[in-house]
């Protein structure tokens, strides 16, 4: 039983957590733009090494970049919005798509270009697990995931449900012509929708970092979990992402027990 949980359950449900903070970006972005984002894993990717940065060069630890990894990650992402996506917003959906697979393609070369394609770690050395009850082992990495995931899932809803700008973008996901109608600032929900949409990328970079280890391509690897799971949530909906989410990474790790 304890081998279940020590070996399957857990590391189940922490890479559904970090499957969630992923997902939600991908149905923020889905529910406002109303197109496939195929560079958030790389997104993710970009907001890892800029942790990644700051531990080798400040020696802080990995959850104390998470803030830098955000802002920077959310910035980059408006940036990109303006400069890339914007001028094909009215253009038809693949065009949007298209482009996104090449931003993708820039920002995996930019993380290759400067950091290389050698596999890269927060923290080296043996970590021994916690142990309770003698048989329950539980990483402490595990328990900062878990618990910096629901901490950021939390807060993510209190905007979307308490603030202002998350009603509106509550709002523009719903309908987006009637939102402009009743007065939404559409620019600024859009460039919210990014910030945030980036953030969490990031954040779920970080983490993953944390769980296993940084190469370039480790958010393109988890592309196609993160849209499964935004997919069985029904894509558009935060709320579900985040049970797709659990359900998808509880399946990846229980389809290998015996």
């Amino acid at each position: 039983m304890f081998e279940f949980i020590n070996f399957y359950f857990i590391p189940g449900v922490v890479l559904g957590f970090i499957y969630a903070l992923g997902a939600v970006g991908i149905s923020l972005l889905f529910g406002i733009l109303r197109f496939a984002h195929f560079a958030h894993g790389d997104l993710m990717t970009f907001g890892a090494y800029v942790a990644l940065v700051m531990v080798t060069t400040f020696g802080i630890p990995a959850m104390g970049a998470i803030p830098v990894a955000m802002l920077v990650s959310a910035l980059l992402a408006v940036g990109i919005d303006r400069f890339f996506y914007k001028p094909f917003r009215e253009s038809r959906t693949i065009i949007l798509v298209i482009s996104s697979f090449g931003i993708s393609l820039m920002l995996r070369s930019a993380v290759q270009f400067f950091f290389g394609v050698d596999v890269k770690v927060y923290q080296r050395g043996i970590q021994r697990p916690l142990v309770f009850f003698d048989t329950l082992r539980i990483a402490e990495r595990h328990l900062w995931i878990v618990g910096g995931a629901i901490v950021i899932i939390v807060l993510v809803h209190l905007f979307l449900t308490r603030t202002r700008l998350g009603k509106a973008m509550r709002a523009m996901s719903d309908d987006a012509d009637l939102a402009l109608v009743s007065g939404i600032h559409t620019e600024r929900v859009i460039m919210a929708t990014w910030g945030i949409g980036a953030a969490l990328a990031a954040v779920a970079g970080v983490f993953l970092g944390i769980d296993t280890q940084l190469h370039s391509n480790m958010g393109w690897d988890q592309l196609l979990p993160l849209f499964a799971a935004a997919i069985l949530g029904g894509i558009g909906r935060p709320y579900g992402a985040i049970a797709g989410a659990l359900v998808i990474g509880m399946a990846e790790e229980l389809s290998a027990y015996p």
